[in-house]
């Protein structure tokens, strides 16, 4: 009788081992698996903010006058000409402002703050056309990477009235739908709330 009691006792604690054992493996797997999907949706979202890039071509007539004056300014001498300034103007984002972190346990993806669009790059190309010299005051070398510099700062000061600020932002309202997305693909949730929204993106938002 002690010898079946034994049995049955043995049975009983290496069910339970067995049965503690599975479940510490399967919340092992689960953990695991929460983990690794977060990283990779991570990832995902990182390779989103990539792609949010928007151009915009710039053709601009600019008149460039300089007067120096010489012998005690009795005598100014005037150089000028007309410029046709063409450039391209990238828009974008620096994605070291992108904050974004995981949540495994309750298997959420927070976006606490995505950065302003802000100028990446200008690069105009100038073509002169009516170019006149002063008598002490001609136009030099040196002068174009002075009117690449003015160029430059024109095409900037441009490109508030050009509408290319606000096609960034409908860009980056794209982005976070599209990780939203991305996100739900697994059953996570992607939790914006963090980031400051007007009413009429949240209109767009909730389109």
């Amino acid at each position: 009788m002690d010898g079946i009691l034994e049995v049955f006792l043995g049975l009983v604690l290496g069910a339970i081992t067995m049965y503690w054992l599975f479940s510490l493996f399967r919340k092992k797997k689960s953990k695991e698996l929460t983990t690794h999907q977060s990283t990779v949706l991570l990832e995902k979202i990182k390779s989103v903010c990539k792609l949010i890039s928007v151009e915009g071509d710039f053709a601009e007539i600019y008149k460039y006058e300089n007067t120096k004056e010489h012998f005690m300014s009795l005598v100014s001498s005037k150089k000028k000409a007309l410029i046709v300034i063409k450039a391209k103007a990238q828009i974008g984002y620096d994605l070291k402002k992108v904050l974004i972190h995981a949540d495994d346990r309750k298997k959420k993806i927070i976006l606490t703050n995505f950065p302003q669009p802000e100028v990446l790059s200008i690069e105009p190309e100038l073509d002169f056309y009516d170019i006149k010299n002063g008598l002490f005051n001609s136009f030099t070398p040196n002068d174009l990477t002075s009117l690449n510099q003015e160029a430059k700062k024109h095409i900037l000061d441009k490109i508030p009235e050009s509408g290319l600020m606000e096609t960034a932002r409908k860009e980056a309202i794209e982005a976070v739908l599209i990780m939203e997305k991305i996100v739900e693909t697994i059953g996570w949730k992607l939790d914006y709330s963090a980031l400051e929204i007007d009413e009429k993106q949240k209109r767009l938002f909730e389109k």
